[in-house]
């Protein structure tokens, strides 16, 4: 018997639909609509002996069916009929596997629409060989939930409890998990709680998840504090208990929670947390909750017992930003309030760039200091899919300089203080852009999303650029990696020094312990040199050779550097342009 069970509490009647023939999801639902009864809180049930692999939908007042606000399953889309799904009948494999610990991993973004030709769950697991080999320990996927049409970045989902027909739906992610875990590989999945897509988000007939008191660039925000938002709560906390229990999720990276709005005693954030943390003891395996944010507030990983939400780390944006302009020069948006290599030397002293200084960009002082929290409580990288897709041509950071300074920022990334995340492909500079696509079946919604696209970059509508529709094919498949190239020069040697570098963070349990390393840093001359105990990284970001002194120079000598130019004599270091060495004592 299967009790079908949905929160309601707006509509006056609620009625089970189930489809005729269960292997016919999304037609027309023939059975007779099934009356539900309430319950207290707005619920409502029916049960019926149904097998697993069923097609339903929920009749309210008369209107729909529509999907199930928790669909297991959407294999005809956001607007076809749920599918129940049978969780216990997976055959796991990966009971002895445990991942490695945050602050020893290095992650690995990805779109699984794009990271192959194949585009789905199932061709991803014939390229986790090569994330081993690289030294990967987590892969961070992109959104998986139901989102319009089969492709897109997800992160206008809808059916936020379906992994996504076109990837290969349920089963087809259990099998991408525990093929990771049988390498050794853990795996986090990017959730998206602070808005819904608008095509096919039938939430809001249900119940009150959404409310206008705020306001996010997306749309209606999600209601965490107002009336009715206990239900909702646990919507999002159930959510993330589904990732980590029924598909065997490592952990979860949380999209923007600086549009999450809360006035709770205690915000949803710290209840995902405690939930995600409570699951871990409950399962006897380490889970984790990582949180993007634009707030600089270090309150997002301190222990709840100081004030904070218990989150396990955040992203640090603000170190991206310092490193893209040290290398690129670039000063549009939100880079102008960058000076470059003495903010790189800012966030590895302290974490954050604003740290309660003034941003002329928002016109006001942003950021609070981290104080004595580890570094390793935060991520960084020297791109993601933010970085790369919004930009107009999206363009990744091999595009924008050349295999040399691309180095330089590699090394300041994975011999770095923070978490390391690779965005896939950055490792072998690969020549694919990433660029914003969608595919939505509303012809309206499609005009104004390519419409919009457009006048978000108006100077290259001035200069007749033609920025690339997002809704056309053509800029999905110009996004696909090609992993060809890594076997072709310049992509091979890139790959070879990622490899190095990982090889070396592996090695180095200085770079995990949460330290901040000693910086030197000369404007004026443009070098860095980071002190990490028994590593020293040296960076010559600057298109002329320079001379960094070391007094202690002898004490030292050369563990790799990426180019033969490169001399450590008695007074110090030659550096040609875009440069970097690493250094080990000399014993």
């Amino acid at each position: 018997m299967t009790r079908f069970r949905v929160w309601a509490p707006t509509p006056d009647h609620v009625a089970l639909v189930v489809a005729a023939d269960p292997g016919i999801g999304g037609s027309p639902a023939t059975g007779d609509p099934i009356p539900m009864a309430r319950e207290a809180g707005g619920w409502w049930t029916a049960d019926l002996d149904v097998p697993a692999g069923t097609s339903y939908g929920y009749r309210l007042d008369g209107d729909g069916p529509f999907p199930d606000p928790r669909s297991p399953w959407q294999p005809d889309g956001v607007h076809g009929l749920s599918r129940t799904v049978d969780h216990a009948a997976f055959p796991w494999t990966d009971a002895a596997f445990r991942p490695t610990p945050l602050p020893s991993a290095i992650l690995y973004e990805l779109h699984v629409g794009t990271f192959t030709p194949g585009g789905t769950f199932a061709s991803a697991i014939d390229r986790l060989d090569q994330l081993v080999e690289l030294g990967i320990t987590h892969v961070e996927l992109m959104p998986v939930v139901e989102f319009p049409g089969d492709r897109g970045w997800g992160y206008d989902g809808v059916d936020l409890f379906a992994p996504h027909h076109a990837y290969g739906g349920p089963e087809g992610l259990k099998r991408l998990v525990d093929a990771c875990h049988a390498r050794g590989l853990a795996v986090l999945v990017d959730v998206v709680w602070n808005h819904l897509g608008p095509d096919g988000n039938y939430l809001g007939r249900f119940g009150p998840y959404f409310t206008d008191r705020y306001k996010t660039p997306w749309g209606d925000a999600v209601n965490f504090d107002g009336p009715g938002s206990d239900d909702v709560r646990a919507f999002v906390i159930d959510n993330a208990r589904m990732w980590l229990r029924d598909y065997h999720a490592d952990g979860l990276r949380i999209d923007a929670v600086h549009a999450i709005f809360d006035q709770s005693a205690v915000p949803i954030l710290e209840a995902v947390a405690a939930a995600v943390h409570e699951l871990a003891t409950e399962l006897g395996r380490p889970l984790v909750a990582i949180a993007e944010s634009d707030l600089n507030d270090p309150r997002l990983v301190r222990d709840p017992a100081l004030g904070g939400d218990g989150l396990d780390a955040q992203w640090n944006d603000d170190y991206r930003h310092a490193l893209h302009v040290a290398l690129t020069g670039e000063s549009d948006g939100y880079h102008a309030q960058y000076r470059g290599l003495p903010d790189v030397a800012a966030a590895l002293r302290r974490v954050f760039v604003f740290e309660g200084r003034y941003s002329a960009f928002r016109g006001r002082s942003h950021g609070r200091p981290v104080g004595d929290l580890p570094s390793t409580r935060f991520v960084g990288f020297l791109q993601n899919h933010d970085q790369v897709g919004n930009r107009a041509l999206g363009e990744r950071i091999g595009h924008l300089v050349g295999p040399d300074a691309l180095k330089v920022g590699a090394a300041l990334v994975l011999l770095g203080p923070f978490v390391p995340l690779l965005f896939a492909g950055e490792e072998w500079a690969a020549g694919s852009p990433f660029q914003y696509f969608t595919d939505h079946r509303d012809e309206a919604l499609a005009a104004a999303v390519r419409e919009g696209r457009r006048r978000e970059f108006p100077a290259f509508q001035r200069a007749g650029i033609e920025v690339p529709d997002p809704q056309a094919e053509a800029t999905f498949v110009r996004s696909r990696l090609d992993w060809t190239e890594r076997a072709r020069e310049p992509h091979a040697s890139v790959l070879a020094w990622y490899r190095a570098l990982i090889g070396i963070r592996r090695r180095h349990p200085g770079l995990h312990d949460g330290r901040r390393p000693a910086v030197r840093v000369d404007e004026r001359e443009g070098w860095l040199v980071a002190d990490h105990g028994e590593l020293r990284v040296v960076a010559r970001p600057a298109p002329t050779p320079c001379a960094v002194p070391m007094a202690d120079a002898d004490d030292w000598r050369m563990l790799l550097a990426s180019s033969s130019e490169i001399i450590l004599d008695g007074a110090g270091l030659r550096m040609p342009a875009w440069s970097a060495a690493v250094l080990e004592p000399a014993r």
